[in-house]
């Protein structure tokens, strides 16, 4: 495949939020490369498609119910930009934290650099995650003194 051009890069999006809408982290880990990056702030940098694809599953199994919903999608070749809010209920372990029935929701950015195969050659994930362990219950916050 030569230079992925804008219009692939928007079909590459959409395999993208339909493979995590289906919760599916096998489908989500082929579409990077084989020797991909993901920097996350959950999961730290991880290289390669087994430990991205462990990523989703571990995500997966604590919030079974997580939704993606999507706000904007930007492509400028070679790049894609994701901006959405992932809701879920935390059911199953996290982080060591027996599942809270907590509700969740957050914002989230991902911007995805694609090589000349089409596949994702590095995401880099932001979010708040200190507020993402604040809903689960992991951490407490102090409200301010007046």
């Amino acid at each position: 495949m030569a230079v992925v051009e804008r219009a692939d890069l928007k079909i590459i999006g959409d395999r993208f939020i339909a493979a995590w809408q289906r919760r599916d982290a096998a489908a989500l880990a082929q579409l990077h490369a084989p020797n991909g990056v993901v920097e996350s702030p959950m999961f730290a940098t991880l290289h390669g498609r087994k430990p991205i694809e462990d990523s989703f599953r571990a995500f997966f199994t604590s919030f079974p119910d997580a939704t993606f919903d999507l706000e904007h999608l930007l492509t400028d070749p070679p790049y894609i930009v994701m901006f959405a809010t992932i809701n879920a209920t935390h059911r199953n372990d996290f982080f060591g934290l027996p599942g809270t029935n907590r509700h969740i929701d957050f914002r989230v950015a991902r911007l995805m650099k694609l090589n000349d195969d089409g596949l994702i050659e590095l995401e880099q994930r932001i979010y708040d995650f200190t507020g993402l362990l604040l809903q689960v219950g992991v951490l407490r916050a102090k409200p301010a003194k007046p």
